[in-house]
């Protein structure tokens, strides 16, 4: 019997996949192209991957195997010829706050047990063990701060904002609102407090008590008689502003909660541990001069420039250890990742950034014959480090494992050994694959939207708007901008350039906190990449605001009314309407030793959210439920002629997330669709001239086709008079900005200073960072005054 090389998938129906039948081969590089929503995730990770994690499952432990059923296999007739699978996704969770890079690369064990086995010691001291060197332990956590390295605390100016409003007015801005916040004003009035007075001529002694008293006194309330409703006494209990917000922030479920909390609350460096985490006993011992967290905060290249003295000598445990740190970061450098730090925070890292961490750390696993299912690899990649990552990918295949990417760069794409391109648009336009076969072979897919960036180059032209006056950058220093001078124009597009760690994002929130020329500004909004909620309960429907439109439209309906359903009904934060068994999610975390923790469809509503009475309740023939399962793109054509909830739907689209639908998770969405459906939420509302727009790297998780259509919108925020500042890796977008400011010319230490700005072709021509050439191959032959 020969051997089938290939992985053959028939019949995959998963999402909007529509029996596709593909075969994939083995021991190569294999690249899912397609635009946004087209089902090359849900070919690649939904059913590729999926259908490996499931094999795998089955071999494990009986309790593992009856969660299968909630786990689920990919809807095929057929997989074959599948070996074990590793997914290396952006769509996760933001990781925890005590995570590091130093967790995720694997870096930190070792090095902890450098500092415990061979670190000098003071005199007397005793030998510590190497949870002592970590903050995430209690042998090791500053018992002041458990850790974490700060110290949330209140002060009055952070509880009182504006010191002229009176306590009626809402000088407390961090009291709840409502009928609590009324409800704290009279218990203060019955305890003989001014609430009329402005809060700066209230005696600091009662201040005091009002923000910080530990006292919660009952007292009997009268409140004042309002027309047409009868006010009786209440007893009321009094808690401090300070006590308040704390409790919030330490107790509340509610991530908004949370949030609103943190507004008020104040951050500083532990007193106990100078803000490093250790206990003192830790921070007494070093390894080559340096303490635990000196080592930790050093840039990855320098750290392993320290290390490799000891990697070479002829000291056994020691060698083995430095040499294992060493090998780890080498392998990290040749990613674009040696600015990084070993202590940087998790969730300060991108989603590119991150992926390409756990890359590197599969390639010293020593896997063989693996696939790899990697999702845009090249994301917040500078092209001047494209060719490192590809040698990266090259041997994970020599190594004898097999490589499938879902990617959009085409000079990744270029590069691979076979392509598999889905289409031809998204949604249920999508699902098809159209093609599948050695790259070059794509060019005779007609159909394909993919085919036209990968056989032609982009080139863009830059509009030459002129400024209408500067934001002036003196001075800066901010992460590695160390003295940066940079003049942003307003009233333009400016693209930021640069490698990783070059600084691009710093720019950006230094712009946003702002600086000489701000007078000219009205408004500043920041579109970053930060999770849009951190579990299933946030969705683009709850964040745009548009599901507050449909739930009122479910509670008119004449069902409802009969049943005395209000809008609360149909909301799956709150008891009443929502299943009982998930709380509203639709999904329950599935635990399982060894994996991940993950999400699974909850098995009493199957996903639903609701319970069966308030999915009786219909609008124009669809349950509430079914109503979140659309598409925004399928939403938009059902909710034509319903204003309020037309435009949120219209601005979603036009961002390129029409394919998403309206209730997916949170926890399901990549950096690049948390940002666009942040854009799609702004661009909704009315606009406003001298606006600041603020983006970081936009373009991270589209097809080329999406990414123009992307662009066109903001350039069209441009032409209604607002100024559009993008921190980009995307030269073809560079080359068609206004302005272009070049940051480098490496990352980390080695960046942070202007390597060239001003037009994108003056940049190209005279820079001196690694972008010059890759701009110079996305500018239009003919400069703009020339057209």
């Amino acid at each position: 019997m020969t051997h089938d090389p290939f992985v053959r998938v028939r019949g995959a129906r998963v999402h909007n996949l529509r029996s596709v039948d593909v075969a994939v081969p083995r021991d190569g590089l294999a690249a899912f192209t397609g635009v946004s929503g087209s089902g090359k995730s849900s070919l690649a990770f939904g059913t590729l991957y999926a259908e490996a994690q499931q094999r795998y499952l089955e071999s494990v432990a009986p309790y593992a195997r009856r969660l299968l059923q909630q786990v689920g296999a990919p809807d095929a007739d057929a997989i074959t010829g599948l070996p074990p699978a590793v997914a290396l996704s952006q769509r996760r969770a933001a990781p925890s706050a005590r995570s590091s890079v130093g967790t995720i690369a694997l870096l930190s064990n070792s090095l902890r047990m450098l500092l415990s086995r061979a670190g000098t010691y003071p005199a007397g001291a005793e030998r510590l063990d190497s949870d002592a060197f970590s903050p995430n332990t209690a042998a090791g956590a500053c018992p002041d701060c458990e850790g974490m390295g700060e110290v949330l605390d209140a002060t009055e100016r952070s509880l009182v904002p504006d010191a002229s409003l009176s306590i009626r007015q809402g000088a407390v801005a961090a009291w709840p609102g409502g009928w609590m916040g009324k409800n704290l004003r009279e218990i203060l009035e019955a305890l003989g407090y001014d609430a009329d007075a402005p809060w700066r001529d209230l005696p600091q002694e009662a201040r005091d008590w009002i923000l910080f008293t530990d006292e919660q006194p009952v007292v009997t309330v009268h409140p004042v008689r309002e027309a047409h409703r009868i006010q009786r006494p209440y007893q009321g209990t009094f808690s401090s502003a300070k006590r308040l917000v704390m409790k919030a922030y330490a107790a509340s479920k509610s991530e908004a909660r949370r949030e609103k909390a943190a507004r008020y609350l104040t951050r500083s460096a532990c007193p106990a541990c100078g803000g490093l985490r250790l206990r003192a006993e830790a921070l007494a011992v070093t390894f080559a001069g340096r303490t635990m967290p000196e080592l930790a905060g050093l840039a990855l290249s320098e750290l392993a420039d320290v290390l490799d003295p000891y990697a070479r000598g002829d000291e056994g445990a020691v060698a083995v250890l430095a040499g294992d740190v060493v090998a780890r970061i080498r392998v990290l450098e040749r990613l674009g990742l040696g600015y990084l730090s070993v202590g940087r925070p998790a969730p300060s890292l991108s989603a590119g950034e991150l992926q390409r961490l756990r890359l590197g750390t599969q390639l010293r696993s020593g896997l063989f014959g693996v696939v790899y299912v990697l999702d845009e690899p090249s994301a917040g990649l500078h092209p001047a480090d494209t060719e490192a990552l590809m040698e990266v990918l090259a041997g994970l295949k020599e190594s004898g494992n097999s490589v499938f990417l879902v990617e959009h760069d085409m000079d990744v794409v270029r590069r691979a050994d076979w392509v598999v391109d889905v289409g031809p648009g998204a949604g249920s336009r999508g699902g098809r694959v159209l093609y599948s076969g050695p790259v070059e072979g794509l060019a005779g897919a007609e159909a394909s939207e993919t085919r036209p960036y990968l056989f032609a180059p982009v080139r863009s032209a830059s509009r030459g708007r002129a400024p209408s006056g500067w934001l002036k950058l003196r001075g800066v220093h901010r992460n590695n901008l160390r003295g940066l001078d940079a003049d942003v124009p307003l009233g333009v597009f400016t693209a930021v350039t640069g490698v990783s760690g070059a600084g691009k994002t710093s720019l950006l929130r230094e712009l946003a906190d702002g600086v000489e020329g701000f007078e000219g500004v009205d408004r500043v909004v920041e579109v970053d990449q930060r999770p849009i909620g951190r579990t299933p309960r946030s969705n683009p429907a709850t964040y745009t605001g548009m599901f507050d439109v449909v739930r009122k439209l479910f509670a008119a309906t004449e069902q409802a009314r009969e049943r005395g359903y209000g809008a609360g009904r149909f909301s799956f934060n709150v008891d009443g309407g929502r299943c009982a068994t998930c709380q509203g999610e639709g999904l329950v975390s599935v635990e399982l030793l060894f994996l991940p923790s993950s999400y699974a469809p909850c098995p009493e509503c199957k996903g639903a959210r609701y319970n069966p009475d308030t999915l009786g309740v219909t609008y124009r023939g669809r349950s509430i439920a079914q109503v979140l399962e659309m598409t925004v793109e399928e939403a938009a054509g059902f909710f034509a002629d319903v204003p309020a909830a037309a435009r949120p739907l219209r601005a979603l689209d036009e961002v390129g997330v029409g394919y998403l639908r309206l209730g997916q998770p949170a926890t399901e969405l990549s950096g690049g669709e948390a940002q666009r459906i942040k854009l799609a939420s702004e661009l909704q509302r009315a606009r406003r001239g001298n606006t600041l727009y603020l983006l970081d790297e936009p373009t991270t998780g589209l097809h080329p086709k999406d990414r123009d259509l992307l662009v066109a919108r903001l350039h069209e925020l441009v032409d209604g008079g607002a100024t559009v500042v993008v921190a980009e890796h995307d030269m073809s977008v560079a080359a068609g900005a206004d302005h272009v400011i070049d940051l480098g010319p490496g990352g980390g230490d080695a960046g942070g200073t202007v390597t060239g700005q001003g037009t994108p072709r003056e940049v190209a021509e005279t820079g001196e960072g690694r972008t010059p050439p890759f701009l110079r191959a996305h500018l239009s032959p003919v400069a703009p005054s020339a057209l």
